[in-house]
């Protein structure tokens, strides 16, 4: 018993390899862990998907931008295993833009205010007017009123045209030119100076009662801001958060009737241009947009021994308030019959102009009009001194000596000159509409167009045989518009003259 108690009594001394091995097993688990850890925290904050980030979205209900994806998809591919990390301003842009994006149709309704609508007389083909159509709509258009002829007028460029929503197409019959002819304008002096006379005389009378009927197509339709536009014409809507027409526009004060867009001219770079809207990048600014200084003090290098400082017009465009008796002034403003139009002109946004951007423009014009090639000729033909020269170069001139003379008076090819201009301010890049017009491109939106109108067509053959009788007749049923009615009791004010496309201001001689 006493052997027992004291062999218990003795304190137990325990082994070194005992009380470190604890002491081990944790450190090796902190040294296993930790980067372990580390790696799965660069892991998370590495990571570009599975998370839905509602930054990267492009508007409240989760529609993206179209081709946003894709695009990004095909960038990504094409860039190498060692990332920069640097952001890709246009392609990999988070900031949530044009934020009332609906769909791939742009489906606009009542829901996007204010209502805009654009009225065209063209006779371009899809690959001018679908580009056309679907920028404008992207910043904001709902509706279109498109005048067409010619080729726009084909049954296969028309039907593909009277698919989309919002398009409105009215072909010129002649039951339509019956009813322009019981205009109240051709009793009125404000557009006499420009009737019976060929070619640009022409088109700026058909535009003005074009314009007359779509401002009861408007009214009729709950537009609240008209503009007339030409499909080598896109808006340019500087000077908004969102690059918004809408946003533009619905700032503006409600005293205002019309607000004037100064026109860009582009300034192309080559001669072998396909697809101006998507190519051109270059635009030469408006006088309005510039320090008189800088404009004059530049003149001469900036016209480049062209007659004018523009190739042709520089009195910008104009949106109208629509709202009783209002009338068009021309093409390039608005007037009213029982009131003085209070009009401004905005200081940042534009109208960009692509003006002869491809060299088949040349001879495109040139087979429209009928005149002589002569000096005296041209000028009852065309109003503007560079169409003119442009007139008879394509008509007497061989092909080499027309490219040649394309090269000298359109083409931008002197770098220095270039540059020079670009640091003064009369030259500037604008990129905006070239990368909306591509990833609409990319994302398939013009194309399927195409071939849903085709395949609209094949299965509803009977039906769709008879869309467009039903959109000539419901265009001629603008006939019993109140504007066509015979008013004659007008004032001097309202009779005044139509202001047609006007050169920018020059040199004092």
């Amino acid at each position: 018993m006493a052997g027992l108690l004291n062999s218990s009594s003795k304190p137990t001394v325990s082994s070194p390899s005992s009380t470190s091995s604890p002491s081990h097993s944790r450190l090796l688990l902190l040294v296993t862990i930790l980067p372990l850890s580390l790696a799965c925290f660069a892991f998370v904050l590495q990571w570009r998907g599975g998370f839905h980030d509602p930054v990267t979205h492009w508007s409240t209900d989760r529609h993206e931008f179209p081709g946003m994806s894709s695009v990004q998809e095909k960038r990504s591919s094409r860039r190498s295993g060692s990332d920069s990390g640097c952001v890709d301003l246009i392609g990999q842009s988070r900031a949530p833009s044009f934020p009332y994006f609906r769909d791939w149709k742009f489906d606009y309704q009542s829901d996007l205010k204010p209502r805009i609508c654009i009225q065209t007389s063209t006779s371009a083909g899809l690959e001018q007017t679908l580009p056309w159509i679907f920028f404008h709509k992207v910043i904001g258009v709902s509706t279109f009123y498109l005048f067409v002829e010619g080729k726009a007028a084909s049954p296969n460029v028309s039907r593909v045209l009277e698919t989309i929503p919002g398009v409105k197409v009215i072909h010129r019959t002649k039951e339509l030119e019956e009813k322009q002819a019981k205009s109240r304008i051709w009793n009125e002096t404000w557009l006499s100076s420009f009737f019976y006379k060929p070619c640009n005389y022409e088109l700026f009378v058909k535009q003005s009662l074009n314009m007359e009927m779509a401002i009861t197509m408007a009214q009729n339709d709950g537009m609240e801001w008209i503009i007339h536009l030409d499909t080598d014409e896109l808006i340019h809507p500087a000077g908004t958060h969102e690059y918004s027409l809408r946003k533009l526009l619905g700032n503006i004060s409600s005293d205002v009737d019309a607000v004037v867009f100064p026109n860009y001219e582009s300034s192309v770079e080559r001669d072998d241009i396909k697809e101006p809207f998507s190519e051109v990048s270059m635009f030469k600014k408006n006088f309005d947009h510039l320090p008189r200084e800088v404009y004059f003090g530049s003149y001469k290098e900036a016209t480049r021994g062209n007659p004018n400082y523009f190739l042709t017009y520089g009195n910008g465009k104009a949106a109208a308030r629509v709202q009783d008796h209002l009338r068009p002034n021309g093409a390039h403003r608005w007037h009213n019959y029982k009131k003085s139009v209070n009009e401004v002109k905005l200081d940042e946004a534009a109208v960009l102009h692509y003006t002869y951007p491809k060299f088949s423009d040349l001879t495109s014009r040139r087979d429209r009009c009928g005149c002589k090639p002569t000096k005296v000729d041209v000028k009852r033909c065309f109003m503007l001194e560079f169409d003119r020269a442009a007139f008879i170069i394509a008509s007497t001139a061989s092909s080499e000596e027309m490219l040649q003379w394309y090269r000298e008076k359109v083409v931008w090819t002197d770098e220095k000159l270039k540059l020079k201009l670009l640091r003064k301010g009369i030259l500037t890049r604008i990129y905006a509409p070239m990368v909306i017009i591509q990833e609409l491109r990319e994302a398939g939106v013009f194309s399927s167009v195409v071939t849903s109108a085709h395949m609209s067509l094949s299965k509803h053959g009977s039906n769709s045989s008879t869309t467009l009788s039903i959109t000539r007749g419901s265009s001629q049923a603008t006939g019993r518009r109140r504007v066509l009615e015979s008013h004659l009791d007008l004032d001097s004010e309202s009779q005044a003259s139509a202001i047609p496309p006007q050169s920018p201001p020059g040199l004092e001689p």
